[in-house]
């Protein structure tokens, strides 16, 4: 289990009937309303997003590098296999900023919203693996992959809220464009990998399935929308599922199968 501002505690099951005890056992505790997870103030969150916003178009300020969290727990981690919750998060509108703006601005917006969505990560229990261009990627682990699940959701919730009444109203206010987000959320076993034989310098990373799966949703999806794939759907509390609807897709327009049961792995979409 995620205990607050100790990265040791975090330690995945190894065994598939440890993982099903606890998963059953957080379905309870889920339906009785209990919960160790830091309940994030949703309009505390957005205040600060703004203040920090403020700052760095007018100051160039500097976030915490949110990133070391991550580094940290995958060199304690690494060559293992570990089930987790990948989000990719991408930005869109940049290209109309880059346009728009001067190129130091342009980095201060792009580079503040980043870390922006990173805390968002960070604020529901989640590691932030990367930054790639005007994109973030994270993942969530937990001893109940339910909880993992769940947190990740309102992880991506809270971002598109941040976004729209955060962010969008003070880049509004310079007549800046507004920036909107798309999200892709995939569940499966990926490996943590160590590119060298150095053990606290060489590159570490992750691979599998859900890193590639959740990159093609989030690639699908609108501004604004959160994609899911099922194994993540089939994880989320049941008042999480009434808000997302299966996805329907044109012909050719999805092509990805499950690997267990090698129909169309279905996508479902945030509708709330």
């Amino acid at each position: 289990m995620i205990m607050e501002n100790n990265e040791d505690s975090i330690l995945p099951s190894t065994s598939s009937e440890q993982e099903d005890t606890n998963q059953k056992g957080s379905v309870v505790d889920m339906m009785l309303g209990k919960s160790n997870e830091k309940v994030v103030d949703s309009e505390t969150m957005i205040q600060e997003t703004q203040k920090r916003i403020w700052s760095s178009l007018k100051k160039g300020i500097e976030y915490d590098a949110t990133v070391d969290r991550s580094d940290a727990y995958l060199r304690q981690h690494v060559h293992e296999k570990q089930s987790m919750v990948v989000m990719y998060v991408d930005l869109v509108g940049s290209t109309d900023i880059t346009l728009t703006l001067p190129e130091e601005k342009v980095a201060i917006i792009i580079s503040s919203f980043a870390q922006e969505m990173a805390f968002a990560v960070k604020h529901h229990g989640g590691f932030v693996l990367k930054f790639v261009g005007d994109a973030v990627i994270g993942y969530f682990v937990h001893a109940s992959s339910l909880i993992a699940a769940d947190n990740a959701i309102s992880a991506g919730k809270s971002m598109i809220k941040i976004i729209q009444e955060g962010i969008n109203p003070i880049l509004n206010q310079y007549d800046y464009p507004d920036l909107f987000v798309k999200i892709g959320i995939d569940f499966g076993t990926n490996m943590i990998v160590r590119y060298g034989s150095d053990a606290e310098k060489s590159h570490v990373d992750l691979l599998g399935p859900a890193m590639n799966i959740a990159a093609k949703i989030q690639g699908k999806a609108k501004p604004q929308e959160i994609l899911i794939g099922e194994d993540v759907y089939n994880r989320i509390h049941p008042s999480l599922r009434k808000e997302f609807s299966k996805k329907i897709w044109d012909k050719d327009e999805w092509k990805y199968h499950s690997r267990e049961t090698g129909e169309l792995y279905p996508v479902y979409f945030h509708s709330d």
